[in-house]
């Protein structure tokens, strides 16, 4: 059997890149950009207002003792106020830094297939090559 070295080191390539680059590639590249970001920002969403109300509910608890002995509408309506713009303004900063961070995984994903898929149709051109030779893979 005739071993093609230009065919091994190729194929070496692409197993080592699938190990090392594929866990961070191939999941992503299943999903349409938009999805992919929309995806993620979803889950950010979800987690910073979850995050955020259980925030709150600790920092009311453990200011109850003020709230309740003022009991001042117009102090508590304020205080709303400020809680409702803050979380407004940490959830776009939070929203903010999640797009642009999936943003640039799923631009160096799609290079990285790039990459992978060129390697592919190098490997797949020197079986050709091989075909067209005449080589079979077999020594005469």
């Amino acid at each position: 059997m005739v071993l093609n070295e230009d065919r091994l080191k190729l194929m070496t390539g692409i197993g080592l890149f699938e190990k090392r680059e594929g866990k961070r590639i191939f999941p992503v590249y299943r999903f349409f950009r938009s999805d992919y970001i929309g995806k993620h920002m979803l889950r950010s969403f979800l987690g910073f207002s979850f995050c955020w109300v259980l925030g709150t509910a600790l920092v009311v608890l453990y200011k109850a003792e003020d709230i309740l002995s003022t009991l001042n509408l117009n102090e508590i309506v304020g205080y709303g106020r400020m809680y409702i713009g803050s979380y407004l303004v940490g959830l776009g900063v939070y929203l903010l830094i999640t797009y642009w961070v999936y943003w640039k995984r799923y631009e160096y994903a799609s290079r990285g297939m790039k990459v992978y898929v060129a390697k592919l149709k190098r490997l797949e051109k020197r079986y050709e090559m091989q075909g067209k030779n005449g080589q079979g893979g077999r020594k005469a």
